[in-house]
Protein backbone atom coordinates (compact mmCIF):
# COMPACT_ATOMS: atom_id res chain seq x y z
CA UNK A 1 0.00 0.00 0.00
CA UNK A 2 1.58 3.11 -0.73
CA UNK A 3 2.32 6.29 1.81
CA UNK A 4 -0.73 8.86 2.59
CA UNK A 5 -1.18 10.96 -0.93
CA UNK A 6 0.20 8.43 -2.77
CA UNK A 7 -1.95 6.90 -5.45
CA UNK A 8 -2.46 3.28 -5.35
CA UNK A 9 -2.74 1.08 -8.44
CA UNK A 10 -5.02 -1.94 -8.32
CA UNK A 11 -5.61 -4.42 -10.87
CA UNK A 12 -8.49 -5.49 -12.53
CA UNK A 13 -10.66 -8.47 -11.15
CA UNK A 14 -8.63 -11.34 -13.56
CA UNK A 15 -10.91 -14.15 -15.13
CA UNK A 16 -9.74 -17.36 -16.86
CA UNK A 17 -12.12 -18.30 -19.38
CA UNK A 18 -12.93 -21.30 -20.33
CA UNK A 19 -14.74 -22.02 -23.98
CA UNK A 20 -17.69 -24.36 -25.29
CA UNK A 21 -17.66 -27.55 -26.20
CA UNK A 22 -15.85 -28.13 -29.57
CA UNK A 23 -14.98 -24.31 -29.58
CA UNK A 24 -11.44 -22.53 -28.52
CA UNK A 25 -10.44 -19.73 -26.23
CA UNK A 26 -10.26 -17.35 -29.41
CA UNK A 27 -13.85 -18.14 -30.56
CA UNK A 28 -14.73 -17.03 -26.89
CA UNK A 29 -13.05 -13.86 -27.05
CA UNK A 30 -14.59 -13.01 -30.19
CA UNK A 31 -17.89 -14.02 -28.94
CA UNK A 32 -17.32 -11.94 -25.61
CA UNK A 33 -16.15 -8.70 -27.29
CA UNK A 34 -18.48 -8.82 -29.90
CA UNK A 35 -21.70 -8.90 -27.79
CA UNK A 36 -20.62 -7.15 -24.57
CA UNK A 37 -19.58 -3.58 -24.73
CA UNK A 38 -16.48 -2.23 -23.51
CA UNK A 39 -18.04 -0.78 -20.24
CA UNK A 40 -17.67 -4.24 -19.31
CA UNK A 41 -14.89 -5.99 -21.21
CA UNK A 42 -12.27 -2.56 -20.27
CA UNK A 43 -12.75 -3.12 -16.64
CA UNK A 44 -11.87 -7.10 -16.63
CA UNK A 45 -8.64 -9.11 -17.40
CA UNK A 46 -10.13 -12.11 -19.33
CA UNK A 47 -7.13 -14.41 -19.98
CA UNK A 48 -8.78 -17.36 -22.77
CA UNK A 49 -7.57 -20.74 -22.56
CA UNK A 50 -7.66 -23.80 -24.95
CA UNK A 51 -9.33 -26.65 -23.77
CA UNK A 52 -7.01 -29.69 -23.77
CA UNK A 53 -7.95 -32.01 -26.23
CA UNK A 54 -8.51 -31.63 -29.93
CA UNK A 55 -12.10 -31.63 -31.19
CA UNK A 56 -12.98 -35.50 -31.83
CA UNK A 57 -16.16 -34.96 -33.72
CA UNK A 58 -18.06 -32.50 -35.72
CA UNK A 59 -18.29 -28.59 -34.35
CA UNK A 60 -21.79 -26.98 -34.10
CA UNK A 61 -19.70 -23.65 -34.92
CA UNK A 62 -17.91 -25.27 -38.47
CA UNK A 63 -18.70 -22.86 -40.89
CA UNK A 64 -18.92 -19.82 -38.32
CA UNK A 65 -15.84 -20.02 -36.79
CA UNK A 66 -12.88 -21.13 -38.26
CA UNK A 67 -11.05 -23.87 -36.80
CA UNK A 68 -9.05 -25.41 -34.71
CA UNK A 69 -11.65 -26.73 -32.30
CA UNK A 70 -11.00 -28.27 -28.77
CA UNK A 71 -13.13 -30.32 -26.03
CA UNK A 72 -12.23 -29.98 -22.07
CA UNK A 73 -13.59 -33.56 -21.99
CA UNK A 74 -15.86 -36.65 -23.51
CA UNK A 75 -18.79 -37.69 -21.84
CA UNK A 76 -21.46 -40.29 -22.84
CA UNK A 77 -24.71 -39.79 -24.23
CA UNK A 78 -26.96 -39.13 -20.73
CA UNK A 79 -23.68 -36.61 -19.75
CA UNK A 80 -23.61 -39.38 -16.69
CA UNK A 81 -19.87 -40.66 -17.29
CA UNK A 82 -16.98 -38.58 -17.99
CA UNK A 83 -13.56 -39.26 -20.16
CA UNK A 84 -10.16 -37.53 -19.64
CA UNK A 85 -12.13 -35.24 -16.48
CA UNK A 86 -9.08 -35.60 -14.39
CA UNK A 87 -6.12 -34.82 -17.17
CA UNK A 88 -8.77 -31.88 -17.62
CA UNK A 89 -8.34 -30.38 -14.13
CA UNK A 90 -4.66 -30.94 -14.23
CA UNK A 91 -4.16 -28.83 -17.35
CA UNK A 92 -6.44 -26.20 -16.51
CA UNK A 93 -3.97 -26.28 -12.79
CA UNK A 94 -1.08 -26.21 -14.41
CA UNK A 95 -2.12 -23.09 -16.60
CA UNK A 96 -3.13 -21.59 -13.70
CA UNK A 97 -0.06 -22.53 -11.73
CA UNK A 98 2.27 -21.00 -14.53
CA UNK A 99 -0.01 -18.18 -15.79
CA UNK A 100 -2.04 -16.98 -12.27
CA UNK A 101 -3.19 -16.13 -10.00
CA UNK A 102 -6.02 -15.82 -11.21
CA UNK A 103 -9.28 -14.20 -9.03
CA UNK A 104 -12.32 -16.09 -10.98
CA UNK A 105 -13.45 -18.39 -13.78
CA UNK A 106 -15.82 -17.32 -17.07
CA UNK A 107 -17.22 -20.12 -18.33
CA UNK A 108 -19.58 -21.03 -21.33
CA UNK A 109 -21.19 -24.30 -22.34
CA UNK A 110 -19.54 -27.03 -21.15
CA UNK A 111 -16.28 -24.54 -19.78
CA UNK A 112 -19.62 -23.31 -17.50
CA UNK A 113 -20.43 -26.81 -16.30
CA UNK A 114 -16.49 -27.13 -15.62
CA UNK A 115 -16.16 -23.65 -14.04
CA UNK A 116 -19.62 -23.93 -11.91
CA UNK A 117 -18.31 -27.28 -10.35
CA UNK A 118 -14.91 -26.46 -9.29
CA UNK A 119 -15.17 -24.11 -6.13
CA UNK A 120 -16.86 -27.45 -5.21
CA UNK A 121 -14.10 -29.52 -5.76
CA UNK A 122 -11.73 -27.33 -4.49
CA UNK A 123 -13.17 -26.52 -1.23
CA UNK A 124 -13.10 -30.83 -1.12
CA UNK A 125 -9.46 -30.96 -1.73
CA UNK A 126 -10.18 -32.99 -5.22
CA UNK A 127 -8.27 -30.55 -7.55
CA UNK A 128 -6.80 -26.62 -7.57
CA UNK A 129 -4.89 -27.92 -4.32
CA UNK A 130 -2.04 -25.43 -5.40
CA UNK A 131 -3.70 -22.66 -6.64
CA UNK A 132 -5.33 -19.78 -4.96
CA UNK A 133 -9.47 -20.06 -3.91
CA UNK A 134 -11.49 -19.55 -6.83
CA UNK A 135 -13.84 -16.23 -5.55
CA UNK A 136 -15.44 -15.15 -8.44
CA UNK A 137 -17.82 -17.27 -11.27
CA UNK A 138 -19.25 -15.74 -14.32
CA UNK A 139 -21.72 -18.86 -15.98
CA UNK A 140 -22.97 -18.70 -19.32
CA UNK A 141 -25.49 -21.48 -20.27
CA UNK A 142 -24.55 -23.64 -17.64
CA UNK A 143 -25.12 -26.42 -15.34
CA UNK A 144 -24.41 -28.88 -12.82
CA UNK A 145 -21.91 -31.85 -13.64
CA UNK A 146 -24.25 -35.26 -14.06
CA UNK A 147 -21.44 -37.96 -13.01
CA UNK A 148 -22.31 -39.34 -9.94
CA UNK A 149 -18.51 -39.42 -8.65
CA UNK A 150 -18.23 -35.29 -8.69
CA UNK A 151 -22.37 -34.34 -7.65
CA UNK A 152 -21.42 -34.96 -4.21
CA UNK A 153 -17.82 -33.61 -4.23
CA UNK A 154 -18.41 -30.44 -6.14
CA UNK A 155 -22.02 -29.86 -4.81
CA UNK A 156 -21.43 -31.40 -0.73
CA UNK A 157 -21.56 -27.44 0.19
CA UNK A 158 -23.21 -24.72 -1.20
CA UNK A 159 -21.04 -22.43 -3.55
CA UNK A 160 -20.02 -19.72 -1.34
CA UNK A 161 -18.07 -17.09 -3.99
CA UNK A 162 -20.21 -14.42 -5.50
CA UNK A 163 -21.31 -15.69 -8.95
CA UNK A 164 -23.27 -14.37 -12.40
CA UNK A 165 -25.74 -16.33 -13.94
CA UNK A 166 -26.94 -15.80 -17.82
CA UNK A 167 -30.52 -17.89 -18.23
CA UNK A 168 -31.61 -17.95 -21.72
CA UNK A 169 -35.04 -17.97 -21.89
CA UNK A 170 -34.83 -20.88 -25.35
CA UNK A 171 -31.54 -22.38 -23.54
CA UNK A 172 -31.98 -26.07 -23.76
CA UNK A 173 -30.13 -26.05 -20.51
CA UNK A 174 -32.11 -23.09 -19.27
CA UNK A 175 -33.58 -25.88 -16.66
CA UNK A 176 -30.33 -26.97 -15.58
CA UNK A 177 -29.28 -23.62 -14.88
CA UNK A 178 -31.95 -23.02 -12.53
CA UNK A 179 -31.05 -26.05 -10.42
CA UNK A 180 -27.34 -24.77 -10.35
CA UNK A 181 -28.79 -21.61 -8.89
CA UNK A 182 -30.35 -23.45 -5.72
CA UNK A 183 -26.43 -24.73 -5.35
CA UNK A 184 -25.19 -20.90 -5.18
CA UNK A 185 -25.29 -18.63 -1.95
CA UNK A 186 -24.78 -15.39 -3.70
CA UNK A 187 -25.82 -15.63 -7.20
CA UNK A 188 -26.88 -13.02 -9.82
CA UNK A 189 -28.72 -13.61 -12.59
CA UNK A 190 -29.38 -11.79 -16.17
CA UNK A 191 -32.11 -13.10 -18.00
CA UNK A 192 -32.15 -13.04 -22.01
CA UNK A 193 -34.59 -13.95 -24.69
CA UNK A 194 -31.87 -16.10 -26.56
CA UNK A 195 -30.53 -19.00 -26.42
CA UNK A 196 -27.30 -21.25 -25.70
CA UNK A 197 -25.14 -18.37 -26.48
CA UNK A 198 -23.17 -15.55 -25.03
CA UNK A 199 -25.62 -12.71 -24.94
CA UNK A 200 -25.90 -9.37 -25.96
CA UNK A 201 -26.64 -7.32 -22.89
CA UNK A 202 -30.02 -5.05 -22.95
CA UNK A 203 -29.89 -2.19 -20.11
CA UNK A 204 -30.94 -4.03 -17.36
CA UNK A 205 -28.26 -7.00 -17.98
CA UNK A 206 -26.27 -4.39 -18.80
CA UNK A 207 -26.68 -2.39 -15.27
CA UNK A 208 -26.76 -5.59 -13.34
CA UNK A 209 -23.33 -6.91 -14.33
CA UNK A 210 -21.69 -3.67 -14.35
CA UNK A 211 -23.04 -3.54 -10.41
CA UNK A 212 -21.64 -7.58 -10.08
CA UNK A 213 -18.02 -5.86 -11.46
CA UNK A 214 -18.12 -3.10 -9.30
CA UNK A 215 -19.05 -5.41 -6.56
CA UNK A 216 -16.38 -7.71 -7.05
CA UNK A 217 -13.45 -5.08 -7.69
CA UNK A 218 -14.27 -3.53 -4.08
CA UNK A 219 -12.91 -7.10 -3.45
CA UNK A 220 -10.26 -7.33 -5.10
CA UNK A 221 -9.25 -3.85 -3.68
CA UNK A 222 -9.54 -4.66 -0.74
CA UNK A 223 -7.24 -7.81 -0.52
CA UNK A 224 -4.73 -5.57 -2.28
CA UNK A 225 -4.91 -3.22 -0.45
CA UNK A 226 -4.50 -5.48 3.06
CA UNK A 227 -1.57 -7.16 1.36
Amino acid sequence: MGSEGETVTLRKPRFLCLHGFRTSGEILKTQVTMKWPESVTQKLDLVYLDAPFPCQGKSEVEGIFDPPYFEWFQFNKEFTEYTNFNECLAYIEDYMIKNGPFDGLLGFSQGAILSAGLPGLQAQGVTFTKVPKIKFLIIVGGAKFRAASLIDKAYSTPIQCPSLHFLGETDFLKEYGKELLENCVDPVVIHHPKGHTIPRLDEKGLQIMESFIERIQKMVDEKEIKE
